[in-house]
């Protein structure tokens, strides 16, 4: 027997999770870089140095965090019976902090602002006896 299972479907099954956990060491390993990239401007700008371990442990919080919160936003969407995420759900994720609930709604409101304006068609009614729309 092999760590995947019992043959047959088992090993598709074992790949698959393999891939998977490749693309989120892949990605784990870009947002780090990016943490470190971010960490070493601030530092800069402020003229401070920032320990490695302490930019790496940012960074695997940060990690862990942004996870809990795709997960979370994708509950959201879930219990309102949507199959994607938007952005009342990342606005509700941020409930419990008011300061960035207002930073994230107001940063919703400007997106919206910025969409070009279409307006609604009504559908035409039809009248009694036709079984479809006049042309």
């Amino acid at each position: 027997m092999d760590a995947g299972g019992v043959g047959g479907a088992g090993d598709g099954c074992f790949e698959k999770m393999e891939t998977e956990e490749e693309r989120t060491e892949l990605l784990r390993d870009r947002f780090r870089l990016s943490v470190i990239s971010i960490a070493d401007a601030e530092a800069k700008k402020l003229g401070m140095q920032v320990a490695e371990p302490v930019v790496a442990c940012i960074a695997d919080l940060a990690f862990k965090f942004t996870e809990q919160l795709a997960k979370d936003v994708e509950l959201f969407a879930y219990h309102a019976g949507r199959k994607s995420v938007n952005v009342k759900d990342v606005i509700l994720s941020a409930h419990r902090n008011d300061h960035l609930t207002s930073l994230l709604r107001s940063f919703s409101r400007e997106l919206r602002d910025k969409e070009p304006k279409t307006e609604r068609k009504r559908k035409k009614s039809f009248e009694k006896g036709e079984t479809s729309a006049p042309s």
